[in-house]
């Protein structure tokens, strides 16, 4: 009898759920302004149903001036009016509920717009009753009486984190965009207002929130210069300072005690987290803090040394690593893992994560399904991955492109390097392959114009991938042998085999192939193999060298599950491109 794996220690709905994602001006446009709105999204809740998740994640869609397409806020109460009401909220709620679903909404409360009503008071007077809600410091003078930056952080969005106001003759700080203040949670008042708004929403039946760089919300008071991490540049990262600072756990945990009242999902977005122990304060069970965190490592992968966008490299090795660190630490220390391959805020996964060709595009798709959504923690699907789309057209020009990150960076290579046409078509090609834009491309619904995301005479906020006459919802529904049909199929393997791949364990197998992804997940004495060929070639795997001569029951293959157990039978297993396999063992 084979020894059991220790199960994890508590179960939770939660841990039991998948999560669709939905990005709300890219979804689906009722109104035919060119802008999706929650109607839209109402009227796919069956789309939605049907791939087999249980939870959707609204992203904002509250008042903005969308500066950085609605993470900057300017109302926490009021949604905007390209997206509809706030009675449209209650509507998707109440549809989603009606159909055993949950809603989770976005809580950004590290920072808000400029042109929310406290910072505007904030910025009046350094006597206002709202100056100690944002962070503001007066400017160092240098010898000759030039006026500096209180220090050298850099903003996520390029250049100083902080920006002048003459109005009051200081500067406030600002991690992302110029017009996205931070707020600041060593005030009390702060603390009590986000409060306010995470009972408003509760109350209105949301059933949790996905955090916003939660982990920024408190920061080192001294504010010192941070430390040269890139020579090139007077500005820093400055995430020592200013990333899981001293009252982070207590802010966390008087936003779980709210959660715990209404038994209600959260999950924490934190960059700058490496430290196992850090993490186990967030999500650890009996912390009562937040569920579950997206961690960074594995979609910081392809960057450059100093830059997002350069070049960089990676192996199936390193990614591998990245699993084996997080699985088996969060399963060791009852915590729980977030898994994700794409966001609003990352790169289409079969562009990022393979090399297929436009022949394997579809069976690849359906290999990260498979590597993504049967390892330890709750899947998220991002809108648009369950049918495969891909990134932006390498055609793509500087003008279609609509993310503030990339343009901020572009305007900055112009400026430094104005003559080296080397470096503005390497950025170029960059953007294609890293930009937010690759992941917040319309929906494509159909083959019609505008891939039926909005009417065919209007113009949509941002360009349609063209591929959309190909791969598109319409067709994949109808297609039994689609990606959107086989992510059903492994989300429903998951809730069929709720032990082994909920609350079973995850060990890596063959950890040194770098063309071959397997793991096994164990409950008890019921034990499930992974096998993922990671390349667009025919590999021949040592089974029974890794100790899987005997196959009990083929669960999943993204090729023909009926056919393939003539496939894996003896030693060697010969796998096909991007083959993808889950056993019985």
């Amino acid at each position: 009898m084979a020894t059991p794996a220790k199960p994890n220690n508590h179960r939770a709905w939660w841990k039991e759920s998948s999560v669709y994602q939905v990005w709300p001006a890219s979804y689906k446009d009722s109104n035919d302004d060119g802008i999706g709105d929650i109607p839209g999204i109402i009227s796919q809740l069956d789309y939605i149903k049907n791939i087999g998740v249980d939870i959707v994640w609204l992203c904002p869609s509250y008042k903005s001036p969308r500066i950085d397409e609605g993470y900057d806020i300017a109302d926490y109460y009021t949604i905007g009016e390209q997206f509809g009401t706030v009675a449209d909220v209650e509507n998707l709620i109440k549809g989603c509920h009606d159909r055993g679903m949950k809603l989770l909404m976005d809580l950004v409360v590290n920072h808000t717009s400029d042109q929310h009503e406290w910072f505007q008071k904030s910025r009046s007077s350094k006597d206002s009753e709202y100056r100690n809600w944002y962070v503001w410091k007066p400017a160092r003078y240098d010898e000759q009486g030039n006026r500096h930056p209180p220090n050298n952080w850099v903003s996520h969005f390029q250049g100083s984190a902080w920006q002048y106001d003459e109005l009051t003759d200081e500067y406030y700080l600002h991690l992302y965009a110029t017009e996205q203040p931070d707020l600041n949670w060593e005030h009390p008042p702060v603390v009590d207002a986000v409060h306010d708004i995470i009972r408003f929403w509760l109350n209105k039946g949301c059933d949790g929130f996905r955090m916003d760089v939660i982990n920024f919300i408190s920061k080192d008071q001294r504010f010192l210069d941070a430390p040269i991490k890139d020579p090139r540049t007077p500005w820093q990262w400055a995430d020592k300072w200013y990333a899981n600072g001293p009252r982070l756990h207590e802010h966390l945990q008087g936003i779980g005690k709210i959660l715990k009242e209404y038994d209600a999902f959260s999950v924490g977005e934190m960059p700058f987290v490496t430290d196992e122990a850090e993490v186990l304060k967030a999500v650890q069970f009996d912390r009562n803090e937040i569920n579950m965190i997206f961690n960074f490592e594995h979609v910081d992968i392809d960057h450059g040394t100093y830059d997002k966008f350069e070049p960089g490299s990676w192996k199936l090795t390193d990614l591998k690593d990245f699993f084996q660190r997080w699985q088996t630490f969060m399963y060791a220390n009852d915590g729980w893992n977030a898994l994700y391959w794409e966001n609003h805020d990352q790169p289409r996964c079969v562009d990022r994560y393979t090399n297929a060709s436009e022949e394997h595009r579809v069976i690849a798709s359906k290999m990260l399904a498979t590597a993504l959504a049967l390892q330890s923690g709750t899947p998220f699907v991002y809108q648009g991955q369950e049918i495969g789309m891909g990134n932006v057209p390498t055609s793509w020009g500087i003008e279609e492109y609509k993310d503030i990150d990339c343009l901020n960076h572009w305007h900055r290579i112009l400026k430094e390097r104005p003559e080296d046409t080397e470096a503005h078509a390497s950025a170029l090609v960059e953007y294609q392959k890293k930009s937010r834009d690759n992941g917040r491309t319309p929906v494509q619904w159909s083959s019609a114009p505008n891939g039926g995301f909005t009417g065919p005479n209007v113009k949509p906020w941002m360009s349609v991938n063209p591929d959309y006459v190909t791969v598109n919802a319409e067709a994949q529904v109808n297609d039994p042998n689609s990606t959107y049909h086989y992510w059903a199929s492994v989300l429903g393997l998951r809730k069929k085999f709720l032990d082994v791949f909920v609350y079973g364990d995850w060990v890596l197998v063959d950890q040194p192939n770098q063309e071959i992804f397997a793991f096994t997940r164990q409950y008890e004495d019921d034990k499930a193999l992974v096998v993922c060929n990671w390349t667009e070639n025919n590999v021949n795997w040592d089974a029974e060298k890794n100790g899987f001569g005997v196959v009990k029951a083929v669960l999943l293959d993204n090729y023909d599950t009926s056919t393939a157990v003539q496939h894996f039978t003896g030693g060697q297993w010969s796998l096909r491109p991007y083959q993808a396999a889950v056993f019985l063992v």
